[in-house]
């Protein structure tokens, strides 16, 4: 069992998009729903549905191609792991593929994109980024 279940997360989302699969099931979180709702928001993915299965829920990800087939989401990956934690200020939160891409932080007011955590001036702990 991996003890990184965003790692996991990340990658389910990688090795389905490069068997061609439209959707991935994966064990919930609110981490994750909250990852999933920034990835639908800015057009990484279609949708996602949350099922119940009694235990902790399983979260159904659309994943979307381009025209050509090829998945939308280019490059996604780890960046803080649990062996190595990174924090960022407001002012250094890194930008992805010079602002085409978007990083995905961790904050004292949720889990959003590190656009949003400049213009609220809040930094914290970059989860991941998505180009």
């Amino acid at each position: 069992m991996n003890s990184d279940t965003i790692s996991d997360f990340l990658t389910r989302i990688r090795n389905a998009q490069q068997a061609g699969h439209r959707r991935v099931d994966i064990p919930a979180s609110k981490i994750k729903r909250a990852i999933s709702k920034i990835l639908v928001d800015k057009g990484y993915i279609s949708k996602f549905i949350d099922i119940e299965d009694g235990k902790q829920g399983v979260l159904r990800l659309f994943l979307k191609y381009d025209a050509y087939g090829q998945p939308v989401i280019k490059e996604i990956k780890r960046i803080s792991k649990p062996g190595l934690r990174k924090y960022s200020s407001n002012v250094d939160l890194p930008k992805s593929y010079s602002g085409l891409g978007i990083v995905i932080v961790s904050t004292s007011m949720g889990v959003m994109t590190d656009k949003e955590a400049r213009k609220l001036n809040v930094g914290g702990e970059i989860l991941c980024s998505v180009y």
